[in-house]
Protein backbone atom coordinates (compact mmCIF):
# COMPACT_ATOMS: atom_id res chain seq x y z
CA UNK A 1 0.00 0.00 0.00
CA UNK A 2 2.81 2.37 1.26
CA UNK A 3 4.26 2.11 -2.65
CA UNK A 4 1.39 3.01 -4.61
CA UNK A 5 0.89 6.32 -2.05
CA UNK A 6 4.77 7.26 -2.98
CA UNK A 7 3.73 6.59 -6.58
CA UNK A 8 0.57 8.05 -6.55
CA UNK A 9 2.27 11.48 -4.92
CA UNK A 10 5.45 11.05 -7.10
CA UNK A 11 3.01 11.57 -10.57
CA UNK A 12 1.18 14.37 -8.59
CA UNK A 13 4.52 16.28 -7.24
CA UNK A 14 5.13 16.20 -11.20
CA UNK A 15 1.99 17.67 -12.53
CA UNK A 16 2.75 21.00 -13.60
CA UNK A 17 -0.32 23.19 -14.60
CA UNK A 18 1.66 25.46 -17.13
CA UNK A 19 1.78 22.67 -19.29
CA UNK A 20 -1.83 22.60 -19.61
CA UNK A 21 -2.39 26.52 -19.33
CA UNK A 22 0.36 26.85 -22.57
CA UNK A 23 -1.93 23.93 -24.75
CA UNK A 24 -4.96 26.22 -23.96
CA UNK A 25 -3.38 29.16 -25.32
CA UNK A 26 -1.99 27.24 -28.12
CA UNK A 27 -5.41 25.63 -28.72
CA UNK A 28 -6.88 29.86 -28.21
CA UNK A 29 -4.57 31.21 -31.18
CA UNK A 30 -5.42 28.47 -33.78
CA UNK A 31 -9.22 28.69 -33.13
CA UNK A 32 -9.17 32.57 -32.97
CA UNK A 33 -6.81 32.27 -36.20
CA UNK A 34 -9.09 29.93 -38.02
CA UNK A 35 -12.47 31.73 -37.16
CA UNK A 36 -11.45 34.56 -38.48
CA UNK A 37 -10.61 33.37 -41.75
CA UNK A 38 -13.86 31.47 -41.62
CA UNK A 39 -15.64 35.22 -41.37
CA UNK A 40 -14.17 36.66 -44.37
CA UNK A 41 -14.92 33.91 -46.32
CA UNK A 42 -18.27 33.52 -44.71
CA UNK A 43 -17.90 29.99 -43.67
CA UNK A 44 -17.83 27.76 -40.77
CA UNK A 45 -14.54 25.49 -39.70
CA UNK A 46 -15.65 21.91 -39.65
CA UNK A 47 -14.12 21.32 -36.80
CA UNK A 48 -14.17 17.89 -36.11
CA UNK A 49 -12.03 17.53 -39.34
CA UNK A 50 -9.66 19.67 -37.33
CA UNK A 51 -6.07 17.93 -37.20
CA UNK A 52 -2.76 19.14 -35.30
CA UNK A 53 1.15 18.09 -35.39
CA UNK A 54 4.06 19.47 -34.69
CA UNK A 55 7.50 18.71 -35.78
CA UNK A 56 10.62 21.08 -36.81
CA UNK A 57 9.91 22.30 -40.27
CA UNK A 58 12.58 25.12 -40.27
CA UNK A 59 15.75 23.51 -38.32
CA UNK A 60 15.46 25.84 -35.65
CA UNK A 61 15.83 23.22 -33.10
CA UNK A 62 11.77 24.26 -32.17
CA UNK A 63 8.90 22.39 -33.14
CA UNK A 64 6.48 24.49 -35.24
CA UNK A 65 2.63 23.42 -35.24
CA UNK A 66 0.84 22.31 -38.24
CA UNK A 67 -3.01 22.45 -38.47
CA UNK A 68 -4.95 20.76 -41.24
CA UNK A 69 -8.50 22.16 -41.12
CA UNK A 70 -11.58 22.74 -43.43
CA UNK A 71 -13.90 25.93 -44.36
CA UNK A 72 -16.98 25.09 -45.39
CA UNK A 73 -20.74 26.64 -46.91
CA UNK A 74 -18.77 30.01 -48.00
CA UNK A 75 -21.33 32.38 -48.40
CA UNK A 76 -24.56 29.57 -48.02
CA UNK A 77 -22.64 27.05 -50.49
CA UNK A 78 -22.32 23.21 -50.47
CA UNK A 79 -18.24 24.09 -51.42
CA UNK A 80 -15.50 23.03 -48.56
CA UNK A 81 -11.80 23.73 -48.56
CA UNK A 82 -9.13 22.49 -47.05
CA UNK A 83 -5.94 24.09 -45.49
CA UNK A 84 -2.70 23.84 -44.44
CA UNK A 85 -1.15 26.43 -41.58
CA UNK A 86 1.90 26.37 -39.80
CA UNK A 87 2.19 28.51 -36.62
CA UNK A 88 5.30 29.22 -34.21
CA UNK A 89 6.54 30.08 -31.29
CA UNK A 90 7.27 33.58 -30.59
CA UNK A 91 7.80 35.70 -27.67
CA UNK A 92 5.92 32.74 -25.69
CA UNK A 93 2.99 32.87 -27.83
CA UNK A 94 1.97 31.29 -30.80
CA UNK A 95 1.56 32.81 -34.20
CA UNK A 96 1.10 32.32 -37.62
CA UNK A 97 4.21 31.72 -40.06
CA UNK A 98 2.12 30.64 -43.36
CA UNK A 99 -0.76 29.02 -44.75
CA UNK A 100 -2.60 27.80 -48.03
CA UNK A 101 -5.18 26.02 -49.56
CA UNK A 102 -4.26 22.45 -50.37
CA UNK A 103 -8.03 20.55 -50.86
CA UNK A 104 -11.49 20.75 -51.67
CA UNK A 105 -14.33 19.71 -53.13
CA UNK A 106 -13.72 18.94 -56.89
CA UNK A 107 -9.94 19.36 -56.09
CA UNK A 108 -8.79 16.88 -53.55
CA UNK A 109 -9.07 15.09 -50.35
CA UNK A 110 -6.17 15.68 -48.25
CA UNK A 111 -5.77 14.16 -44.84
CA UNK A 112 -2.31 15.23 -42.34
CA UNK A 113 -0.23 12.30 -42.38
CA UNK A 114 2.97 13.17 -40.54
CA UNK A 115 5.73 15.72 -39.89
CA UNK A 116 9.74 14.65 -40.24
CA UNK A 117 12.59 15.54 -41.77
CA UNK A 118 11.36 19.06 -42.26
CA UNK A 119 8.14 17.57 -44.52
CA UNK A 120 4.71 17.76 -43.55
CA UNK A 121 3.46 14.82 -45.16
CA UNK A 122 -0.32 14.27 -46.44
CA UNK A 123 -2.42 11.16 -48.14
CA UNK A 124 -4.49 12.52 -50.65
CA UNK A 125 -7.45 11.31 -52.53
CA UNK A 126 -7.89 13.02 -56.12
CA UNK A 127 -10.60 12.54 -59.24
CA UNK A 128 -10.11 9.54 -61.47
CA UNK A 129 -11.93 10.65 -64.78
CA UNK A 130 -15.34 9.23 -63.71
CA UNK A 131 -15.51 10.38 -60.16
CA UNK A 132 -18.59 12.46 -58.71
CA UNK A 133 -17.38 15.66 -57.19
CA UNK A 134 -18.12 14.26 -53.52
CA UNK A 135 -15.84 11.01 -53.78
CA UNK A 136 -12.75 11.24 -54.56
CA UNK A 137 -11.17 7.85 -55.31
CA UNK A 138 -7.23 8.14 -56.56
CA UNK A 139 -5.06 7.42 -53.67
CA UNK A 140 -2.01 9.36 -53.63
CA UNK A 141 0.56 11.49 -51.83
CA UNK A 142 2.02 14.82 -51.51
CA UNK A 143 4.13 16.64 -49.10
CA UNK A 144 4.70 20.61 -48.29
CA UNK A 145 7.92 22.03 -46.62
CA UNK A 146 8.11 25.57 -44.97
CA UNK A 147 10.48 27.42 -47.07
CA UNK A 148 10.40 31.38 -45.42
CA UNK A 149 7.16 32.22 -44.74
CA UNK A 150 5.80 29.48 -47.77
CA UNK A 151 4.28 25.96 -47.76
CA UNK A 152 6.04 24.92 -51.08
CA UNK A 153 4.15 21.59 -52.38
CA UNK A 154 6.78 18.63 -53.37
CA UNK A 155 4.27 16.13 -55.23
CA UNK A 156 5.18 12.36 -54.59
CA UNK A 157 2.37 11.43 -56.33
CA UNK A 158 1.42 13.60 -59.79
CA UNK A 159 -2.23 14.73 -59.25
CA UNK A 160 -4.36 13.23 -62.07
CA UNK A 161 -7.65 14.89 -60.99
CA UNK A 162 -9.33 17.63 -62.04
CA UNK A 163 -9.19 21.55 -60.23
CA UNK A 164 -12.40 23.75 -60.22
Amino acid sequence: MSTLFVATVLTLSSFNPAIFRDQDQDLTAIRSYIANQARRERGEEYEDARKVMSGDLNRDGSPETVVLYTIEGQRGSNNYIQYLAVFAQHKGQLVPVAHTAVGGKSYRSIELNSVDKERINLDMLSYGPKDASCCPSVKGTTSYALVGTKLREHKAVPNQGRHN
